[in-house]
């Protein structure tokens, strides 16, 4: 049986995008990754690579850790 550790990766990435004016589909062409990646991203329901997480950092030239933050809910 798999273990529910309750723990979670958050992320800023619709702020970031939206503050700078621009569409899914520009972040996902400037990261190389498709759209849907991205909506799902931001909806959360799905964490980035180590890679993307940088990659996303990059293109807004920001730290990694002002975009993503671990979030630690262990479940008993």
């Amino acid at each position: 049986m798999k273990r529910d550790f309750g723990d979670s990766l958050k992320n800023r990435v619709y702020e970031y995008r939206v503050l700078r004016r621009m569409s899914q589909q520009a972040l996902a062409e400037a990261v190389g990754v498709s759209k849907q990646t991205i909506f799902l991203m931001e909806k959360n329901h799905c964490s980035p690579s180590l890679i993307l997480a940088f990659r996303i950092a990059r293109y807004f030239n920001v730290d990694v850790t002002d975009i993503f933050s671990y979030v630690d809910e262990e479940v008993t």
